[in-house]
C-alpha cells in the first residue's frame, strides 16, 4: 500500500522553522474554527479538526518533530520487512488491521501502532471434528474523542477496517455510545466484533482505547484539566479578576496581587468526572505577557517605573 506523505506544517500553516510556541498558537486558531461543535459542517469540520489533531501530535512533540524532519518530504518508502504490511505497519496476530488513531496511514506507520489482534486459546467442543473449537481473537483500535464528548456522554458512528474474507479491505460501521467521564485510555467493550471463531468458537471482543483529542483551550492530566492563563504585567501584580473557559461555560478566578508566573491557580469541581461521578478540578496556570511593542508614552510610563521601583529581580544588581 503506498503512502502519501502529510505535510503537517502545511495542515498548521506555519513554516518549518516556526518555534514551538508559534505550533501551538497555530494548533489553537485552527482547533477553534474546526472543532466539531462550532464547524458549520460537522462532517467536513471532524475531518479537518482530525487533520489538525495528526499534525499537532507530531509537531507539537519534540521528539516526533524530529523525526519528522528527518524523514523529509522526499522520503522513500521502504520495504516491507518480516512481520510487517508494506507502509512499516506491524502485522496484527489476529484477522483485524485498523487504523488505529483514526489518523492517516502515514501518520500509523511512523508515529503510531495498529491494533492487534490477540493470539486466541483453545477450547474443548465436542462437534468440532478436531474435538476443538477456537474463539476468535481479540481485537483494539484507538478511537478518538473530544474533551467536549468525553465531558458529556455521547454517542458516535465510527468505521474501521478489515481485510475481508478474499484478502480484499471491507469496512465495518458501528454505533458506539461513548459515557461521559470517559478518560484517556480506557476500553469500550463491543462484545462480539472481534476476530471470529473457527469450529464453532465464539467471536472475539473489539475493543476501543480511548484517545483524548487535543483541546485549544485545555490539557488533561487524569481527571484535570490545565488553563493558560495570560496576564498583564500590571494584573499580576495588582490582582484581578479574570474569565477563564471551562467545559461548562465561563467563570472568573480571583488573581491574588504579587502572583508570580507559573502559579496555579485552582477551581474545584470544574474538571472531567471521575469514575464515582465526581469531578476533578480545573487548574489555571499563570502566563505573564510582556506588552510588545510599546508606543512612546507607553515606553515613557515604563521608564518611569524602572527609575522609581525599588524592587530588585537579580541578587547582583
Amino acid at each position: 500500500m503506498a503512502l502519501d506523505f502529510k505535510d503537517y506544517y502545511e495542515t498548521l500553516g506555519v513554516t518549518r522553522t516556526a518555534t514551538q510556541e508559534e505550533i501551538k498558537q497555530a494548533f489553537r486558531a485552527l482547533a477553534r474554527i474546526h472543532h466539531p461543535d462550532v464547524a458549520k459542517n460537522k462532517v467536513s469540520g471532524e475531518k479537518k479538526f482530525k487533520e489538525i489533531n495528526e499534525a499537532y501530535e507530531v509537531l507539537g512533540d519534540p521528539e516526533k518533530r524530529r523525526r519528522y524532519d528527518e524523514l523529509g518530504a522526499n522520503w522513500q518508502q521502504p520495504p516491507p520487512q518480516a512481520g510487517q504490511r508494506p507502509g512499516g505497519r506491524p502485522t496484527p496476530e489476529g484477522d483485524f488491521e485498523f487504523g488505529g488513531t483514526g489518523f492517516s496511514d502515514f501518520f500509523e506507520s511512523f508515529f503510531g501502532g495498529a491494533g492487534a489482534g490477540r493470539g486466541a486459546s483453545r477450547r474443548w467442543n465436542g462437534a468440532d471434528p478436531d474435538g476443538f473449537a477456537q474463539p476468535g481473537g481479540d481485537a483494539e483500535a484507538d478511537l478518538l474523542v473530544t474533551l467536549e464528548d468525553a465531558f458529556k456522554g455521547t454517542s458516535k458512528k465510527i468505521t474501521l477496517r478489515r481485510p475481508g474474507a478474499g484478502g480484499e479491505e471491507r469496512t465495518d460501521t458501528y454505533q458506539v455510545r461513548i459515557p461521559a467521564g470517559v478518560h484517556e485510555g480506557q476500553r469500550i467493550r463491543l462484545a462480539g466484533q472481534g476476530g471470529e471463531g473457527r469450529g464453532g468458537g465464539a467471536a472475539g471482543d473489539l475493543y476501543l482505547r480511548v484517545r483524548l483529542a487535543r483541546h485549544p483551550d485545555f490539557t488533561v492530566s487524569g481527571s484535570d484539566l490545565y488553563f493558560d492563563l495570560d496576564l498583564a504585567p500590571w494584573e499580576a501584580v495588582l490582582g484581578v479578576q479574570a474569565k477563564v473557559p471551562t467545559l461548562d461555560g465561563t467563570t472568573s478566578v480571583k488573581v491574588p496581587a504579587g502572583t508570580a508566573a507559573k502559579s496555579q491557580l485552582r477551581l474545584r469541581g470544574l474538571g472531567l468526572p471521575n469514575k464515582d461521578g465526581a469531578r476533578g478540578d480545573l487548574y489555571a496556570v499563570v502566563n505573564i505577557v510582556t506588552p510588545s511593542p510599546v508606543n512612546a508614552a507607553e515606553r515613557a510610563l515604563w521608564e518611569r517605573l524602572a527609575e522609581t521601583s525599588t524592587f530588585k529581580p537579580r541578587r547582583l544588581s
